[in-house]
């Protein structure tokens, strides 16, 4: 296999990350918003209709941070595409660890694994797929920042890896659109266990993550504290919608606001129906 030199590289995974949109609109109302829910943070949506980036906080949805269980979206198609696993359904049996969730003590499947977030039964597929084999489709896909240092079970937790509010955007947007480097396969199943909710006119594909990050990687304070994350899109009326929102968790309940937040955000803009 031919490898295309690093400068190549990076330019291709600049713009197979960057979402190229005709215009970014502020809405002050969002943070007003975010201010009354006492957190931090910033939310993007690509409105696939008017072809418009509305965004609250364009400085911080810019900046990268560690992707945390959003990364199972990835790793979901890595397993798929390796052979970690034969399908969505295939489990693996529970290791006996007691956890302090109870659906992750039990076996596993990517499907349940992605909706109970189950961090064990990802860690596996990525030691199954390994460092040479995650790498490679790191560097195809042009996911993130691309650096997997850090240990392969743990490189999206608390190692290298780190990803923006934008890049997660342009990511699930080729993802819905079938045109990521993955198999046509993988990327069905990947958005079929995506799929969060769906009422009777629309579908929600959605993932959260929680994770740490060291101070430096807060541009807006000086201090530590977890992330959180919400990812995904809505489809409804013939129209889609992406959205990444990500916000400081200062307090256990900081991390509740992640989906009411940003379901809210994205109804006021249609994304459900009649806002």
């Amino acid at each position: 296999m031919v490898r295309l030199p690093s400068f190549l590289l990076a330019l291709l995974a600049l713009f197979a990350t960057t979402v190229h949109a005709s215009e970014w609109r502020e809405h002050p109302e969002w943070g007003q918003a975010f201010a009354e829910a006492h957190v931090k943070g910033t939310m993007l949506v690509y409105a696939e209709g008017d072809g418009t980036m509305h965004v609250w906080n364009a400085e911080r949805a810019r900046h990268p941070y560690v992707p945390a269980s959003t990364f199972k979206v990835f790793n979901a198609m890595v397993a798929i595409d390796t052979g970690a696993v034969k399908d969505e359904f295939e489990t693996l049996a529970w290791d006996g660890k007691k956890r302090s969730i109870a659906e992750w003590n039990r076996a596993n499947s990517l499907a349940s694994g992605m909706r109970y977030s189950t961090v064990w039964f990802y860690q596996e597929m990525a030691r199954r797929a390994g460092q040479q084999r995650m790498q490679s489709w790191i560097d195809k896909v042009g996911y993130g920042n691309r650096d997997i240092s850090g240990g392969i079970d743990a490189f999206w937790l608390g190692g290298g890896l780190r990803i923006s509010a934008e890049q997660q955007v342009a990511f699930l947007r080729r993802l819905a659109d079938g045109t990521l480097p993955f198999s046509q396969r993988a990327q069905e199943i990947a958005r079929r266990i995506t799929v969060y909710e769906a009422g009777s006119d629309f579908i929600l594909h959605a993932k959260t993550g929680w994770g740490g990050h060291a101070a430096q990687d807060d541009p807006d304070e000086n201090k530590a504290h977890d992330l959180g994350w919400y990812v995904g899109w809505v489809e409804h009326g013939g129209k889609r919608w992406f959205f990444a929102m990500n916000l400081d968790i200062v307090t256990p309940e900081d991390g509740n606001q992640r989906v009411e937040l940003a379901r809210k955000l994205l109804a006021g803009m249609g994304a459900f129906g009649k806002p």
